[in-house]
């Protein structure tokens, strides 16, 4: 019974702003900003529900006659801030390499001294995407 109330009320944070969004939209207003609103909403219920309802306590696991010897939920928050390091950085070292290398082109156009500079720039922003790697190893090798 539980589940089914937890699964209508995630159903109705989902449906009724998009359905706002919608009557919005056919009236003819922008959409823009309460459809962000309600991404960064969906993403922070995701987020609460797995912290706080979808773990297991210690007690539960001793109490099941098991001897605890790692905790399940440092381990897999672990691996996901290894992936966020990685995907953030790999999205942030794009977005960089995108505006510097194209600014850099524009300059090689007019001048073709500045080569080796605009290299440099280009192969700063590269390294965002490396640094986000090597925080991720950093991560899971302490797990």
């Amino acid at each position: 019974m539980e589940l089914l109330i937890a699964a209508i009320v995630l159903l109705a944070a989902i449906v009724l702003p998009l359905t706002a969004i919608y009557f919005r939209v056919k009236r003819g207003n922008k959409s823009k900003a309460p459809f962000i609103t309600n991404l960064c909403c969906f993403f922070g219920l995701l987020v609460f529900g797995s912290v706080f309802c979808f773990t297991q306590s210690a007690e539960a696991a001793e109490a099941a006659g098991g001897l605890v010897t790692s905790d399940g939920f440092a381990t897999g928050m672990g691996y996901l801030s290894a992936a966020l390091a990685v995907g953030l950085s790999g999205i942030g070292g794009g977005i960089a390499v995108a505006s510097s290398a194209s600014a850099a082109l524009g300059a090689l156009s007019e001048n073709d001294s500045v080569f080796g500079k605009a290299l440099i720039f280009v192969g700063m922003a590269e390294g965002v995407a490396l640094y986000g790697l090597l925080i991720a190893f950093m991560i899971i090798s302490g797990l």
